[in-house]
């Protein structure tokens, strides 16, 4: 019989990040001695981030990033390890001022972080500064995946979305929530979605923002919406698919490169912020260079590239139909997202649709590219859920 889990290892003990200074001075010196490679033979990003992009990229990095604001940001947040199912797990854990929040766990996906929710926190726990009303309050609990971030990093495979729904659930539980909702994107979609089918105690709904609902067997007669559901997919698999790939069967041999070169980290980030992004040609268009720069910090302080990508090695069976929910769920759908699932195969997929939003401007990153829209959503989507007398704790 396998013993239970000690109080001392159930605990949630306090944390705050704290990179040593010898980690930024390493950091900056292999930046400064970058070998780079040669350009690109094409005029487009066909081949992948353009050397003279990757360059600026790299030189704001060098000259201008400031990690120790980025850790001042993160530390005003109330932050916490626990372990569950024998890993540490990194969360944060803002409590509302409204007795009657509701609670919520946002998941991030890859190459995302806590990073991508930090914008979210103080609109979501107190909507009244923020030009909503106090009856859309939450909880906020923004936890880390495992292997990613401050998170303990997995020493034995198993951790696939299963597992990591399953820990969520009793993260909430631990926290003492017994009604809560959760939200998620890009891979952190595929958690909620879990939570969403494998229905915890306690969970009253989710929301998505990237939604898996292509349907198991494709439809002859398809719509212009759904066939370009089809094409989105073609590119999402093919021509952007090629990290998708490699993390998915090979993620230790992109590793050694990654874990040993700040310029390739940064390079392997970058890629998929501009291909994915609803932007005018850079990344940067459509998020913060500061926000790209803590993401890619925080993967190479860290050291996390990977574990972090061996969540596509874990779940390399799974396929974009995801199981249908009977659940309450709530969707919103952003135009420049990738792949783009119409409305027809969404409705298909979840019985019990609470909320169908269409946001005016974004793509696959959501909350790091339109906060204050992806936060109207979360709002809207929840609303119909709320009980005032229970949901909050």
């Amino acid at each position: 019989m396998t013993a239970s889990p000690s109080a001392a290892a159930t605990a949630l003990r306090p944390f705050a990040a704290s990179v040593p200074d010898a980690d930024i001075a390493d950091l900056r010196a292999r930046l400064a001695r970058t070998r780079w490679p040669d350009p690109e033979t094409v005029p487009d990003w066909s081949q992948g981030v353009r050397l003279a992009h990757a360059k600026a990229l790299v030189e704001r990095w060098l000259r201008d990033y400031d990690w120790r604001r980025f850790e001042t940001a993160l530390n005003q947040y109330p932050q916490f390890l626990t372990e569950i199912d024998g890993l540490d797990i990194h969360f944060i854990h803002v409590k509302s001022p409204n007795p009657d929040a509701m609670p919520l766990i946002l998941t991030h996906g890859w190459p995302s972080s806590v990073v991508d929710f930090l914008k979210l926190i103080s609109p979501l726990t107190d909507p009244g500064a923020h030009g909503g009303t106090a009856e859309d309050s939450f909880d906020v609990v923004v936890p880390s995946l495992p292997g990613f971030g401050f998170s303990g990093k997995p020493t034995e495979p198993g951790w696939n979305v299963g597992r990591i729904a399953a820990a969520w659930a009793e993260l909430m539980r631990r926290l003492g929530y017994s009604r809560w909702v959760a939200h998620g994107g890009d891979w952190g979609s595929v958690v909620t979605t879990m939570l969403g089918a494998m229905q915890p105690a306690g969970l009253l709904g989710v929301h998505l923002n990237t939604p898996y609902a292509f349907p198991a067997t494709i439809p002859e007669d398809l719509s212009p919406e759904e066939q370009n559901a089809l094409d989105t997919l073609a590119l999402y698999s093919g021509p952007l698919g090629g990290s998708n790939h490699l993390q998915g069967t090979k993620p230790e041999t992109p590793g050694f490169a990654l874990a040993d070169s700040p310029a390739g980290q940064a390079a392997w980030i970058y890629e998929k912020f501009q291909s994915k992004t609803d932007n005018q040609g850079l990344a940067e268009d459509a998020i913060d260079i500061d926000d790209i720069l803590d993401t890619i910090s925080l993967y190479w302080f860290t050291n996390t590239a990977a574990s972090s990508a061996r969540i596509y090695w874990e779940n390399r069976a799974a396929t974009m139909s995801g199981p249908k929910l009977t659940l309450p769920t709530a969707v919103t759908v952003f135009p420049y997202d990738i792949p783009l699932v119409p409305r027809t195969w969404i409705e298909e997929a979840y019985a019990n649709l609470i909320h169908y939003g269409e946001a005016s401007r974004g793509g696959h990153f959501a909350a790091l590219e339109q906060p204050g829209l992806l936060v109207d959503e979360i709002r809207t989507g929840f609303r119909s859920l709320r009980d005032p007398r229970s949901a909050g704790l």
